[in-house]
């Protein structure tokens, strides 16, 4: 089978968006709307590691708050001034302000879009097989098994 004809380049902002708003089960996936995330890596055929241009309208979360077991993130702001929510408490972010979290430190974050305008973010994470989220906030767990997330409650019952 042939290799599919990937771009030299694209506008961002003329990617697609994820056709499906979440991967969370409910009722978490209904806690994302008003956010809109376009894959940047995945035209280019991109496997080791994701991008994503993400779009919070006012009020929207980029994600639960979660700490992941081996993937690294990186965020940078584009546009707005969303909340770094960290075990540290909340940070204003602002353009050109960017935040990484190390795989494994445990300290659990997101984006809040607490702001009368749009937040455009960079957010950049490697795919590290065996990986495993975790949600401190809520009774949820999340297990990276060949590509796919699973998700759990944290007793390890299935939703």
């Amino acid at each position: 089978m042939p290799e599919p004809t990937r771009p030299i380049a694209l506008l961002a902002a003329d990617a697609a968006p994820r056709t499906r708003p979440s991967f969370y089960p409910e009722p978490f996936a209904s806690r994302m709307r008003g956010r809109t995330k376009r894959a940047l890596g995945d035209p280019f055929g991109l496997r080791n590691f994701g991008v994503n241009l993400t779009r919070l309208e006012p009020g929207a979360v980029s994600a639960l708050r979660h700490a992941h077991s081996r993937q690294d993130e990186f965020i940078y702001v584009l546009e707005g001034q969303p909340a770094l929510h960290t075990d540290e408490g909340l940070t204003r972010l602002a353009p050109g302000m960017c935040a990484g979290f190390p795989a494994g430190s445990g300290n659990a974050h997101c984006l809040i879009n607490d702001t009368a305008a749009a937040v455009v973010y960079l957010e950049i994470g490697d795919r590290s097989s065996g990986d495993r989220a975790s949600y401190p906030d809520d009774d949820l767990r999340a297990d990276l098994i060949e590509g796919q997330w699973a998700f759990s409650r944290k007793d390890g019952s299935a939703y």
